[in-house]
């Protein structure tokens, strides 16, 4: 009897739970959250201004920024100091974006290795799965608070990207001093292309739309939607003869 219980609580190897909604969409969860975390958390980019004074003629200046953006803590290339009049002073660019940033890749991480994990228990575990009915409540119950994450995670990434455009496109001029100086002329020169960074959102919401779809496949292998059979009336328990 003990061989027999060790059997059946030990790994059988089965795909077929990858053909169907629960594993396949497990699948592209997994696969999904990689680019969401990759797209985001691979960036890196420069953005440049053009400025001009009395003394100096189409100074081009550049700052490099990327993951986590914390643009506070980005500097222009120095210019020197003693041009423009002296007007010109160590100049950073504004916002500080590292917790929505941070927040989205290392939430899309954690869903990446919970997929793993899920899937493992899938493929190899599934008898233990369906047989015990408070692992599908379990994963029931992080399914949908993975989805609703998605959403908080995703719309916070979202916003914060907006301002990063705001933050390193023309709207900074208006954030430099040595720009506002009567004396002094700025204009904006260009910004790398931040289309991995709108992939990643687009990840994002993808992933919440999975997550939420997958709630009902989830849901199907609970006892909420499938209660275990209630003894017939009359019955003897199954010790009773023994």
């Amino acid at each position: 009897m003990e061989r027999v219980s060790q059997k059946m609580s030990g790994l059988q190897l089965n795909l077929g739970p990858v053909k169907e909604p629960l594993g396949f969409i497990k699948v592209l969860q997994w696969i999904f959250s990689i680019f969401a975390f990759a797209t985001c958390g691979g960036y890196s980019g420069h953005t440049s201004i053009k400025v001009s004074c009395w003394d100096v003629k189409n100074e081009t200046l550049e700052a490099a920024f990327g993951y986590p953006f914390r643009l506070n803590n980005v500097l222009f290339k120095d210019l020197d100091s003693k041009l423009c009049n002296n007007t010109w002073i160590q100049t950073h660019l504004v916002g500080d974006f590292s917790s929505s940033a941070q927040f989205f890749v290392t939430f899309a991480v954690f869903v990446f290795l919970y997929c793993m994990a899920a899937l493992v228990l899938y493929v190899g575990y599934l008898h233990l799965y369906r047989g015990a009915g408070k692992l599908p409540m379990i994963d029931f119950v992080i399914t949908m608070l993975v989805a609703l994450l998605w959403l908080i995670s995703t719309s916070a990434w979202a916003k914060a990207l907006t301002d990063i455009k705001v933050s390193t496109g023309p709207g900074m001029l208006s954030e430099i001093a040595f720009c506002l100086l009567p004396q002094n002329s700025c204009l904006f020169g260009e910004v790398s292309s931040m289309g991995s960074l709108n992939v990643s959102v687009v990840f994002g919401f993808l992933n919440l739309i999975l997550w939420a779809g997958n709630a009902w496949f989830v849901y199907k292998e609970t006892n909420l939607h499938n209660p275990p059979e209630a003894p017939a009336p009359g019955s003897a328990p199954a010790h009773a003869g023994m």
